[in-house]
């Protein structure tokens, strides 16, 4: 049963915490904004004498202040308002002095003109929306129309329901933006997934269907097994539920680069010391950044020599891929890289690429290495 279910007198006896908790239940589900915020109106109405209350917060990205909430009265009349802390003293009075002010003398001086004149108020009570040191809006509340005086009781009250609705509503945006992030990640995720396998197969497709010279029937059947699994990639990226996924090569950087030296193109100059390993949970990120590098150089330049350095000490570790043939202004980082640097950001460390020098350029993943407890 929700609050609207029950009837009146159920509420007599019911702790203001209780109702609150019932709404913090529902954080989780997809009700909309002016829905969630009426619950609230709907609570404070059903808690105290008032009959008609408003709930008015700053909508910081459009910097102003919008009625969000009602009960007992249209909420159509309300969001056509336009109040700010100026034109409505009565709303500067509660949040500066933290209090819950009630007017009744003089009231078209203390709300917007139209807010009286259109709703009839007399007697207006507002209670700061605020916890924590942060004011969120205000709670504006009468009985219908007409003057009434408010009990110290119920003043109180009020304060104490405008603080655990602040919680609340903080709970709620807390809640909405952790899942917007969450769907952002897995965005980024399905962008990546698809920009480095598919985009990395028909990449090199591209490469082979350029060459100058004809190609032989081994080379368009494994161009047209190249395309297949890019579609089925594709297609497989698509219908998968949008949830990360572990990062899976089937290669390492070593084997990668041993294949890359026997590709016709540029000279490619490896610097890899013996002793140099590259961390297991590092491998994806590793390769995903000399594709990428390799990948603008192949559309950015025209290298005569291309020089890659792994290296790694104690606590971190550091792949560089340079390049000269770079002409012209120097180019910005696509989609791709971009993508890698968000996934070091993940694993604490930071892709830098740029031109330290004319007609050259660098990529340089540099990564902290987790230490072995004990």
């Amino acid at each position: 049963m929700t609050i609207s279910d029950r009837p009146p007198s159920l509420f007599a006896g019911v702790e203001p915490l209780e109702v609150f908790v019932e709404l913090l239940a529902e954080i989780d589900t997809d009700t909309s904004s002016t829905e969630f915020y009426d619950r609230i109106c709907e609570a404070i109405c059903r808690l105290t004498t008032m009959r008609r209350a408003a709930i008015f917060m700053a909508d910081a990205s459009r910097r102003r202040v919008r009625a969000v909430g009602a009960h007992g009265t249209s909420f159509s009349q309300l969001a056509a308002l336009r109040p700010t802390l100026v034109n409505t003293p009565i709303a500067q009075r509660a949040l500066l002095e933290d209090a819950v002010v009630v007017i009744s003398d003089r009231i078209e001086q203390a709300v917007p003109a139209e807010y009286a004149e259109v709703l009839g108020i007399t007697t207006l009570v507002c209670t700061p929306l605020s916890a924590a040191g942060r004011a969120y809006g205000v709670i504006c509340a009468d009985r219908g129309g007409g003057r009434f005086e408010l009990s110290d009781g119920e003043r109180h009250l009020l304060w104490t329901l405008g603080k655990t609705a602040a919680l609340v509503a903080t709970a709620r945006n807390a809640t909405r933006q952790q899942e917007r992030a969450r769907r952002l990640g897995e965005r980024l995720d399905l962008a990546r997934e698809i920009h480095e396998r598919v985009l990395q197969r028909l990449f090199g497709v591209s490469l082979a269907l350029s060459a100058e010279k004809p190609l032989d029937s081994d080379e368009r059947e494994r161009c047209r097994v190249e395309m297949q699994e890019a579609l089925s990639d594709l297609r497989r990226a698509l219908e998968r539920p949008l949830a990360p996924l572990p990062a899976e090569t089937g290669t390492t950087l070593a084997a990668e680069l041993e294949r890359l030296r026997g590709t016709a193109g540029a000279p490619l100059r490896v610097q890899w010391p013996a002793s140099v390993t590259v961390p297991a949970d590092l491998e994806p990120l590793a390769q995903s950044v000399l594709a990428e590098a390799l990948r603008n150089i192949a559309k950015h330049a025209t290298p005569t020599r291309i020089e890659v350095a792994v290296a790694r000490d104690e606590d971190t570790f550091t792949l560089a891929i340079h390049n000269d043939g770079v002409g012209g202004a120097g180019r910005g980082a696509g989609m791709g890289l971009r993508l890698a640097a968000f996934e070091a950001l993940q694993q604490g460390g930071m892709v830098e690429f740029g031109a330290p020098e004319s007609g050259r350029w660098r990529v340089r993943l540099v990564v902290p290495l987790k230490r072995e407890d004990g």
